[in-house]
């Protein structure tokens, strides 16, 4: 009989979903067969396939947003946010696919031409992540789908039934039934998916941990194409400002929006020694307002739970440590439920931790730390092995300049939350955030590979240089 997977919603620990763990084997085997069919499609073709999917999550948006709501725990009108995205990224796609990865003609000598044109990769597993259960993996699958790739979607083990449905939304569009596949199971049907050799590319969105893992597995097989986001401890300094409120509210967007569970969440605030007075408790006063409950909720929340109790006795154990280590609490991290994994933002004082974790808490957890001067403060976001997102509030444009010059990091915003990245940029990091494999707009350029070709319609050359002469006294014999 085979294994099956539960998934119960974090609000309530009701049963959302079960179904039986994939045979990784047979799934791999439906798409190596199918894929070259697809990829012989015009780019036309699958264009409009993928402009009426975006015609089916449409039509099903409400029951899309609900899903992800309850699998996840994030507010509804944070679901509905994502599922926007959804459809907002076949359009992007389509733009990023003709400028990155576009055909070119050069004219070369003797009339031939010089061509660059892309070819798909061929099969591709997308490991997708529980935050962006949707959104996320989708920013793989559309792109792969657009380049004529074969797509193996493993969604997380903690969201498998927004996995399913969105699967359900390509076939429903038009996209072959063995094109794209939802494989179920856990961390090992993924390592047997990323492992498995008819599998030409994996596109990760994950933890640092198991990226550096999938990375590690294929130091010797270059022959893979490997797309990796993984994840930061995401600085945003404050510094000079007349607009304190302001300034909170996007350092409070920054922390704490989806329950901190957003790889570009804040995690340190960076703040001016004398400015901390005046900003912190303004912070707080807007995180005490902060209403924490189920997603479905009336009034709306800002935070739902976190994914599941054993994410919310981590956050608890995080907290408690920074605090037996010299952390001062300025608000405490509260468990709101006894039975669920419903937080309280949290804010620390780490300023005087002589060692900080250089972790990713992911969760509504801000730590705090005092800085003198600007240098000190850049000095401070770059003490991390993590590049992902970074935000300067306040500070005068030249302050930016020096921000954007010395901070590393794949996303440098300027009074402007850590948080929201456009799906029309590219989207990655740098250290352990990333493999210098941007997603998001640039997505297409780990899809398809280029391929360089010199052409003319009729051979012609001739061999000037090198050759004996013709030896004429026996030509006549």
């Amino acid at each position: 009989m085979a294994a099956t997977l539960t998934s119960t919603e974090p609000a309530t620990g009701a049963v959302l979903w079960q179904g039986s763990f994939s045979d990784v084997e047979a799934e791999v085997a439906r798409v190596r067969a199918a894929w070259p069919s697809w990829a012989a499609q015009p780019v036309a073709y699958r264009i409009e396939t993928l402009r009426r999917f975006v015609n089916v999550v449409r039509a099903n948006e409400e029951a899309l947003a609900d899903l992800i709501a309850r699998e996840t725990g994030k507010p509804l009108w944070d679901a509905r946010t994502e599922v926007a995205a959804v459809m907002n990224k076949v359009d992007i796609s389509v733009a990023a696919y003709s400028e990155r990865t576009g055909q070119r003609r050069l004219e070369a000598a003797m009339g031939a031409r010089q061509s660059v044109r892309h070819k798909p990769h061929g099969v591709m597993a997308v490991l997708g992540p529980y935050n962006f259960p949707a959104h996320l993996p989708n920013g793989h699958i559309v792109p792969a789908l657009l380049a004529g790739n074969g797509v193996l979607f493993k969604p997380s083990e903690k969201t498998p039934a927004v996995g399913e449905m969105l699967v359900r939304f390509y076939h429903e569009a038009g996209v072959p039934q063995d094109v794209v596949r939802v494989v179920v199971g856990g961390p090992d049907e993924g390592k047997a998916l990323a492992s498995h050799g008819d599998v030409n590319g994996v596109l990760f969105t994950g933890s640092a941990a198991t990226g550096i893992a999938i990375n590690r597995q294929f130091a010797a097989n270059p022959g893979k194409i490997l797309a990796l986001e993984m994840g930061g401890n995401n600085p945003i300094i404050a510094w000079d400002t007349g607009d304190i409120a302001s300034a909170a509210a996007l350092i409070v967007q920054s922390a704490f929006l989806s329950s901190g569970q957003r790889c570009t969440a804040a995690s340190r605030l960076i703040v001016k020694e004398d400015l901390a007075g005046l900003l912190i408790p303004e912070i707080k006063k807007i995180a005490d307002r902060l209403i924490v409950d189920h997603p479905h909720a009336d009034p709306a929340p800002f935070m739902g739970p976190v994914i599941d109790n054993q994410a919310a006795d981590q956050l608890t154990e995080s907290f408690l440590y920074l605090m037996s280590h010299g952390g001062r609490p300025i608000k405490h991290l509260v468990r709101l439920s006894e039975e669920r994994p419903l937080l309280s933002p949290a804010i620390i004082d780490v300023t005087a931790m002589a060692e900080r974790p250089d972790v990713e808490l992911f969760g509504p957890l801000l730590q705090v730390i005092r800085v003198p001067d600007f240098p000190a403060a850049i000095a401070e976001a770059n003490n991390s092995r993590y590049g992902l997102s970074a935000s300067l509030i306040g500070g005068s444009p030249e302050q930016y300049n020096q921000f954007w010059a010395n901070v590393r990091c794949g996303i440098v915003n300027w009074n402007r939350p850590t948080n929201g990245a456009s799906s029309s940029a590219p989207f990655g990091g740098l250290g352990i955030s990333g493999n210098h494999r941007p997603s998001a707009y640039y997505a297409a350029d780990y899809c398809a590979y280029p391929v360089s070709s010199a052409e003319i319609e009729q051979p012609r050359a001739s061999i000037g240089v090198g050759l004996k002469d013709i030896d004429t006294s026996t030509m006549g014999e």
